[in-house]
This record gives structure tokens, sequence and C-alpha cells, in this order.
């Protein structure tokens, strides 16, 4: 059980590890070449403590042992009735006990009467529009939770990890409007693949306003594709657009041996209703959009200064597009620190930086360079009510043992749980 658990804690992080963006920082380079827009770069940033504050309240609230009390991923869509949906993988569920206790003084994990599971692959928190986070959507049955969207079956262990998500219609020029979401199906592996691979991109069906999930299409698959480092999964960032949903993706699935070179963003979209379509779905080849997904060059990215870590986010500010990345550390991967932005007229670029952003405030105890580190950097326009633009960016412990892993994450709860900022973005100069 205590494998399972410590697996679960630090799965995400190790994947997007091995798989950071490697990038110098730079000034950017220069202007674009639409008059329609102009560049941004991130000319300050507040914490918010607001938002952080209401994960923390949800997570320590001991009213119910089979909710979330910390996970990866921060990944948010704005409902139609102004809830929010927030999309979470690797939650655990269970109660959190105050300072002081025997394992700190920070709020720890209490032993937890659920039994097996733990934790589960994925789940989704129900957020009310003034801002409280409510319930949480799993599967199972009351006291045995399992993950909301299922885990394929045998022979090998099969997971989803969901991504982004729109509200689109049902189908081209409905009036009744559905919620889509992007998951990353993935598989067990052997050595060294000990975090699983990639197998295809997804995309799951809610009905609304009841969320009640309906079905998963499968979009994209990349099972055949000999060197899983080669795979391509699409849902990293997502934006509707006109009539367009604009999805982003990736290699994602890298090796600790290729972790030296950056990951290259790759480019499809899709007309609004039919994103569960594979027929629909087109992906740019570097001149046009093109039904075979064989066919896709990366709109970003260039294995070494320029390129994305696997997990990203892209936002529409005015005429501009805005993408938010982590910068690794360098070419001798020393940790991740930074968040660094690129910008763009058009969705398939150019995209010019990478500019600076800012350095991830991480919690009290686990600052100054003691193990936890700050990634999967997602921005969340239209959420809370204050000025600039809400980024939140998930906190694990890094560290090669999973032992350690566990013994700080245990520790102290804020070590496995989103963080949240207000950004001010500005024209390049």
């Amino acid at each position: 059980m205590e494998r399972r658990q410590t697996t679960g804690a630090g799965i995400a992080l190790a994947l997007l590890l091995v798989v950071g963006l490697v990038v110098v920082l730079t000034d950017g380079d220069g202007g674009g070449d639409d008059a329609a827009c102009t560049g941004l770069a991130v000319s300050g940033w507040t914490a918010d403590a607001a938002t952080t504050d209401e994960f923390e309240r949800y997570g320590n609230d001991a009213a119910r042992t089979d909710d979330w009390t910390g996970g990866d991923g921060n990944h948010s869509v704005r409902l139609p009735d102004g809830r929010t949906l927030w999309l979470v993988s690797d939650p655990y569920l269970g109660q959190v006990q105050p300072p002081p206790n025997r394992q700190g003084q920070q709020h720890a994990w209490r032993d937890t009467s659920l039994g097996t599971p733990a934790w589960t692959r994925n789940a989704a928190l129900v957020m009310s529009a003034d801002g409280r986070l409510e319930r949480t959507l799993l599967g199972g049955a009351p006291g045995a939770p399992a993950s909301l969207f299922p885990e394929p079956g045998a022979p090998l262990r099969q997971w989803r990890w969901p991504v982004h998500a729109v509200v689109e219609p049902r189908a081209p020029g409905s009036s009744e409007q559905v919620l889509r979401v992007l998951l990353w199906h993935r598989q067990e592996a052997q050595q060294p693949w000990i975090y699983g691979v990639p197998l295809a991109t997804e995309v799951a069906t809610f009905s609304l306003p009841d969320l009640r999930l309906e079905g998963i299409s499968q979009v994209d698959d990349q099972s055949r594709v000999a060197d899983p480092a080669d795979r391509l999964v699409y849902g990293a960032a997502a934006v509707r657009r006109g009539g367009w949903t604009y999805v982003w993706g990736g290699t994602d699935g890298r090796t600790p041996e290729q972790a030296e070179r950056s990951s290259r963003a790759h480019l499809a979209r899709v007309p609004a209703g039919r994103l569960a379509d594979r027929s629909a779905w087109r992906y740019w080849d570097g001149e046009r959009w093109s039904s075979d997904a064989a066919r896709s060059k990366p709109v970003l990215g260039d294995g070494g200064r320029k390129g994305v870590g696997s997990a990203f986010s892209v936002v529409r500010r005015g005429d501009t597009w805005v993408l938010f990345t982590m910068d690794a550390g360098g070419p001798d991967g020393s940790g991740l620190t930074t968040v660094a932005t690129y910008w763009a007229c058009r969705p398939e670029g150019p995209w010019h930086g990478p500019d600076k952003a800012f350095t991830a405030p991480l919690p009290e105890d686990a600052a100054g360079g003691s193990g936890a580190a700050a990634y999967n950097p997602q921005a969340h326009p239209g959420v809370g009510s204050g000025d600039g633009l809400l980024l939140g960016y998930d906190v694990n412990w890094l560290d090669a043992s999973a032992d350690t892993v566990s013994a700080n994450v245990h520790r102290n709860v804020a070590l496995y749980r989103p963080r949240f900022v207000r950004l001010h973005l500005d024209t390049v100069e």
C-alpha cells in the first residue's frame, strides 16, 4: 500500500522532470510579423493567496475521508453556469492532522480509513461561482473510491491523466453544450520507462450541468509508433477561438537519457462541436492543416535552446497568443524553478522567446533548495476576481528516492498541492 501511495505522489513529477524544458532564457527575439498583435511578456506578479488558501482549506477539511487532499494537475475549465471544474491527476484521498503532530509542524496526512485505494489516477474538483471548492468527482462507490476516468484493463496496467478541457456544442450548430475533457492514455512499461509510456489521446464527454460522464473516444492512436519517445499526445493546452478549438501537444515519455533535449510543441485544430470526432482533427504540417496526424510538424522547439516541457499552457490575450512553460535550469538540469513565456500572433507561430517570467514561490519549509520543485504552469483566464492573469503550478518533492518523496509529502501536505500567482503582462519593447 505504501508503495502505491509513493508512486502516486511522485509519478507525474518524475515524468515532467525527464521531459522538462531545457532552454537558455533570453530577452526574446523581437516583434512579430502580424500588425494585429503585439509581443507580450510578464512585467510583474503577486502571490494569489486566496486561491492557494482555498485549496488548502478544502484539502484540510476532515468532513469526508474520500475527497481530494492533494495531487498533481491544476487544469481548469469555466462552466456555463459560472462554476469551475478542476482536473487533477494522481490525487491522494484522506484526512490530515494539524500541527503539532508527530510528523512535523505542518499539516500531515493522517492514517486513512479508506483502505485501498488511498489514491486514484484522476479526479475532478467542483468550485462554485463564488470560488469555493465544494466536492470531488470520483468513480467507484461510497467508501471505495476509484478513478473518475476508468483505468483500462489488463494485461498491462493502464491509466488516464486528464489535461485540458473545453465547453462546446454537442454537435456543430447544436444549442446544447457539453464538456469535452482531453485525456492522456498511458501504460506501464519496463525499464527505462518506469513512469509508463503514452498510448493515445482521448476525449471524454460530460453532460451539463450535471457533469455526468457519457463516454470516452480515442482521437489519436500512438501505440504503433515504435519508439515511445516519439509518441505525440495532445491536450497540454487547448483554446476555443472562433469556430475552432486549437489543441497543442508534444512528445511525452522520454527516458532520463533523453532529458537534455527540449520537447517540441505540435498543434491540431478541430471544428467546434467535434472534439470527440477523430475524423474532424486536422494537424499543422508546417504549411497547411492536414488530416494525416503523421504529417504533423512542430510549431515550437529546436531541440536545444527553445522548446516546451510536456506540461505547458496557452492563452489568448487580445490579439496575442502567450505560452507558459517551465525552464529546467539549463543543460545541467539543475532544477525546476523558473517559468518562461513565448508569444505569437497565430497559434501555429512563429513563436518568439523565451522570456523569463518569474521564479515560482514554494511552501515555507521547502524553500532554499531543500528538495521541492515547481512544475506544470497552467493559466486560468476568468477564474477568480483579482487583477491580472491567474496562473497555477504544482509542487512536489524533487528527489530520486521514492521513500524520501513519501516521507516529505506525508510530513507536509503543502508539498503536493497547487499554488497560484497573478501575472501582469505588458508589451515587449
